[in-house]
C-alpha cells in the first residue's frame, strides 16, 4: 500500500507540473523505453517515463494499448503505474477488442476486476465481454470474479459472442465446476445454441468432461419440465 501511495503522489506531481497530457512527436528512444518498460514490468522506469509527460495509452506497433500489453504479460507492477496515471483509459482495447477487464478476467485478478470496474471499466459491451473471459478460466479468484460481474455489476449472462457462444458454453468446456454451477444458478440458458449449432452441453463433451454434461443434462431436463405447456 505505501509503495501505491508513493507512485500516486509521484504521478500527481506530474500531473501539478503540467506533464500529464502526453508526449506528442515523442521520439523512437523514448517509445522503445516505454515499452521496454512493460515487457520488464519496470514500474520505476514506467513512473519515470509517465512524469516526462508519456501517454499511458500509447499503443504499440500491434495496436496494444500500455494497460492491455501490461495484462497480457502479466507485468503488475507497471500495470499498478498506469492505472495511477491521470488519463488512463480503461477501456482503451487492442485490435481483437480485448479490454483491460477482460484480461483481468481470464488472469483471475480480482483485485484488478474492482479496481478496474471502480475507474469505470465497461462491464458489458457487444460480442465478447468480460464474462466470457471469466468464465473461461479455471484459477483460484475465477468464480468470484464471475460472482462480481453477476451479482455486483449486472452483466448480461446470456451474453452472446462473435460466434454466438455463452459464457456457460466457455465455461463447459475451460471452466470449473463451481463457474459452471454458478452460471446455472444465476439463470444461464442450457438449451442456447452457437452459429454452429452447439449448446452448452456440446462443449462439455467435446472436452470430455463428463460430470459437466451430466450436470447440464440435468438441468436442461429441469428446464424442459418447467416449460409452459405448448397449445
Amino acid at each position: 500500500m505505501q509503495r501505491r501511495q508513493c507512485l500516486q503522489a509521484l504521478l500527481a506531481l506530474g500531473v501539478l507540473g503540467g506533464l500529464g497530457a502526453g508526449l506528442p512527436g515523442a521520439h523512437a528512444g523514448v517509445l522503445e523505453d516505454f515499452q521496454t518498460a512493460i515487457v520488464r514490468d519496470n514500474d520505476r522506469a514506467m513512473v519515470n517515463l509517465l512524469l516526462r509527460g508519456m501517454n499511458p495509452n500509447t499503443v504499440d506497433a500491434q495496436g496494444q494499448p500500455a494497460l492491455v500489453k501490461a495484462l497480457r504479460l502479466e507485468s503488475w507492477r507497471v500495470a499498478d503505474a498506469l492505472l495511477l496515471a491521470p488519463g488512463i483509459n480503461v477501456n482503451a482495447a487492442n485490435r481483437q477488442g480485448e479490454t483491460p477487464l477482460m484480461l483481468a478476467c481470464v488472469k483471475g485478478r480480482l483485485d484488478l476486476v474492482r479496481r478496474l470496474i471502480a475507474k469505470g471499466a465497461k462491464v458489458n459491451q457487444p460480442g465478447w465481454a468480460p464474462l466470457h473471459y471469466a468464465a473461461s478460466a479455471d484459477l483460484p479468484d475465477s468464480v468470484a470474479i464471475a460472482r462480481v460481474l453477476l451479482q455486483e455489476e449486472y452483466a448480461y449472462i446470456d451474453a452472446l459472442s462473435p460466434n454466438g457462444s455463452t459464457p456457460l458454453m466457455l465455461a463447459a468446456q475451460y471452466g470449473s465446476q463451481e463457474m459452471v454451477q454458478l452460471l446455472l444458478d444465476e439463470g444461464a440458458d442450457v438449451h442456447l445454441r452457437n452459429h454452429l449449432g452447439l449448446s452448452a452441453i456440446d462443449f462439455a463433451q467435446r472436452s470430455e468432461r463428463a460430470y459437466l454434461v451430466e450436470l447440464l443434462q440435468r438441468q436442461w431436463q429441469k428446464a424442459q419440465r418447467h416449460q409452459p405447456p405448448q397449445w
